[in-house]
């Protein structure tokens, strides 16, 4: 999905582009970007992302006439009304979700070519597209294979995005963490299998019905594929997770046939449930929302979370959508009902109850945990701590490293990132880069 953004036809026509603003949300406001390409036939191809909330690629159905604009997306239940400026390139309208409506400016910027003249080289190693089969899910899986230059074998690493539906370069706006550390080490002679999650792109499957436990068995179909091509060295095949991609590489390698190595980025290293009632707490704190306030809130999500956890999916949903509306008074029932469903899928339910520590004991591998100072989603002195205890008392190949200033995106500070046509562009951590390159180097002297 992230390489359609090469299609010519969005140089001639005033909606084709990023399109770029702030949602109003209570105590702040939201980044999001639009991506809309233009098609043949007077269609369009859109997604939106909002980093904050982990929304990546979401689909977004685009509906044009004359110069208004309506856009869709029926993931989140969001509507966007706006009237089109082709002169000041900006799009104006009301964002409308669950009952709630926003004034919305978008403003316009170009797409990103991977295909215009000058702005992507070939790169020194081979690019494969393809596609793999899971037999336990019955599910085909469409990535990229990228191999270094030279006969090989080579190691190679596969990759696991974090929370969500993710493209096979973890896109998100400008942002490609797994595409940009895909490169690095591609260039310095690591082969890397990253994939479209289970319902993006040409992948099947959706991942809100996916639990965190059933992800492994992905996993260990793309070890598989591996496995069987030459250029792979066989016993050196590991899994490279971000978040709870980190999770999951850590559950397949307690598994039989595991990878021979794990690096954990940002792994999460408390409970479900816990982790999201922390994130809940910390972002109302950032937003200097009352203590009493942000108690109450606590609350009133953990019993909802045990509703959720403990009371059959029916039941569940009445009871969910009834706080919602009482919460927001304003919701009308079907918008309430939209947004519970969306609170009960079969992935939020397990993960609400999933315990990242209680299978580490059989992970016998080598492993480098990774977690940064400025880690918002899953703070290091929580979830990297959690994780290298428990870890330390049953594996003796642990390595463990804190980035200074490495957010949970694993971008280091803003004064770090690039910058291109008078815009700072992040980029993945240099330091992490070379940090991961210098243990998987280790891995080899060892060896």
């Amino acid at each position: 999905m992230g390489r359609a953004t090469a299609q010519a036809p969005q140089d001639h026509s005033p909606l084709g582009g990023l399109w770029k603003g702030k949602l109003p949300v209570l105590g702040g406001n939201l980044d999001l970007t639009i991506s809309v390409i233009p098609l043949a036939g007077g269609k369009y191809f859109a997604a939106l992302d909002v980093p904050a909330q982990k929304v990546s690629r979401m689909v977004t159905e685009v509906t044009v006439r004359g110069d208004s604009v309506l856009l869709y997306m029926p993931a989140a239940g969001s509507r966007y009304a706006a009237r089109l400026d082709s002169v000041r390139r900006e799009l104006n309208g009301v964002w409308t979700q669950a009952g709630v409506k926003s004034s919305v400016r978008l403003l316009h910027s170009p797409m990103p070519s991977v295909t215009g003249q000058g702005t992507r080289l070939a790169p020194p190693y081979r690019e494969e597209e393809v596609v793999f089969n899971n037999p336990t899910a019955r599910l085909n899986f469409a990535g990229m294979l990228t191999i270094p230059a030279g006969p090989g074998p080579f190691p190679a690493v596969v990759m696991v995005s974090d929370l969500g539906a993710q493209d096979r370069d973890g896109t998100m706006g400008n942002y490609h963490l797994m595409g940009s550390l895909a490169d690095y080490l591609t260039r310095r002679g690591v082969a890397v299998l990253r994939y479209d999650d289970r319902g993006v792109g040409q992948s099947g499957g959706s991942t809100s019905t996916a639990t965190t436990a059933m992800l492994v068995s992905d996993v260990q179909a793309a070890l598989n594929f591996l496995r069987a091509r030459l250029e792979i060295n066989i016993n050196r095949i590991g899994v490279l997770g971000h978040g709870e991609g980190a999770n999951v590489a850590l559950l397949a390698a307690a598994q039989p046939l595991p990878p021979a190595f794990v690096v954990s980025l940002a792994g999460y290293g408390l409970p479900g449930e816990q982790t999201i009632l922390q994130q809940l707490v910390d972002e109302q704190r950032a937003r200097k929302v009352a203590p009493l306030e942000i108690q109450a809130a606590y609350e009133r999500k953990r019993t909802m979370y045990d509703i959720i956890r403990q009371t059959n999916p029916p039941q569940a949903l009445a009871i969910v959508s009834n706080m919602l509306r009482q919460d927001q008074p304003t919701l009308e029932p079907l918008a309430a009902q939209a947004a519970a469903a969306q609170l009960l899928t079969p992935w939020r339910r397990y993960f609400l109850a999933f315990d990242p520590l209680a299978e580490l004991d059989q992970v016998h591998c080598p492993v480098l945990l990774l977690g940064g100072t400025d880690d918002a989603e899953a703070p290091a002195d929580l979830h990297l701590a959690a994780l290298e205890k428990e870890l330390k008392s049953v594996n003796h190949n642990l390595t463990v490293k804190r980035l200074p200033g490495v957010n949970h995106l694993f971008q280091p500070s803003k004064t770090e990132w690039t910058l291109m046509n008078g815009e700072m562009k992040p980029l993945f951590s240099p330091v992490a880069q070379e940090t991961i390159r210098e243990w998987l180097v280790g891995l080899e002297v060892k060896k």
